[in-house]
């Protein structure tokens, strides 16, 4: 009985970890008040500390990883909202896509053959540099692990996001398009949420490099696994 209550609450209990985590990130900005670190932080003690297996919570909260596919359909109406923007800056767009994509997917997958790491790893690590959506359709295509696939976008996020801003600092990027495009391409949604801090154009930038990228990398999977 106390199981099955367990279940039951941990899909509602997720959602206003997140809620109340992103209140307080709303009020204070701190890099351990994100909802990308602090959630996950305080779930994974919840169930050392409760002794539940993984799997039956990700069955309780599988709800919340099929809400991926509309997610994933729903980024074609900021694309569509901005599309005067885009055709402004396409060349410089399309640019920063075709060559942030593949050297993100490169060097993960590189890095990952140099340190002897498996085959089921190096295809996980792969799409790492794509918001979570594309990066599982993605490694469905592939043959990685969606598990630790999401691990790892959530990883790059949370890194890129802390360190994009020393690097901002170091790099003479004054133009709100290299930016903001340095965020989505290297952070996907964790650094547009950064870029939206910094300024709305940025975080525009951002978000259309990351959707970009992101369907970029889902036509290029085939490629991908060739390469893997």
């Amino acid at each position: 009985m106390m199981a099955q209550m367990i279940n039951f609450l941990w899909l509602p209990l997720t959602v206003v970890l997140y809620l109340g985590i992103k209140s307080v990130y709303r009020r204070h900005r701190a890099w351990w008040a994100s909802p990308l670190i602090a959630v996950p932080l305080l779930v994974i003690g919840l169930v050392l500390i409760l002794h539940e297996p993984y799997q039956r919570y990700f069955q309780a909260t599988h709800w919340l990883s099929w809400l991926l596919g509309p997610a994933t359909v729903a980024f074609a109406i900021p694309i569509f909202e901005h599309r005067k923007l885009m055709r402004k800056h396409w060349f410089a767009l399309a640019a920063g896509v075709a060559v942030g994509m593949p050297t993100a997917v490169v060097s993960s997958v590189l890095l990952a053959r140099w340190m002897s790491l498996s085959d089921l790893l190096q295809k996980s690590l792969a799409p790492r540099s794509i918001s979570t959506p594309f990066a599982l359709a993605t490694t469905h295509s592939i043959g990685g692990s969606p598990q630790l696939t999401a691990v790892f976008v959530v990883m790059t996020g949370v890194c890129g996001m802390v360190l994009g801003e020393l690097m901002l600092t170091w790099l003479p990027l004054r133009s709100k398009l290299a930016r903001g495009a340095l965020y989505g391409a290297s952070a996907h949604a964790a650094g547009t949420a950064k870029a939206l801090e910094i300024g709305a154009e940025e975080g525009v930038i951002a978000s259309l490099t990351m959707m970009l990228g992101g369907v970029a990398t889902v036509f290029a999977a085939p490629l991908i696994a060739w390469f893997v």
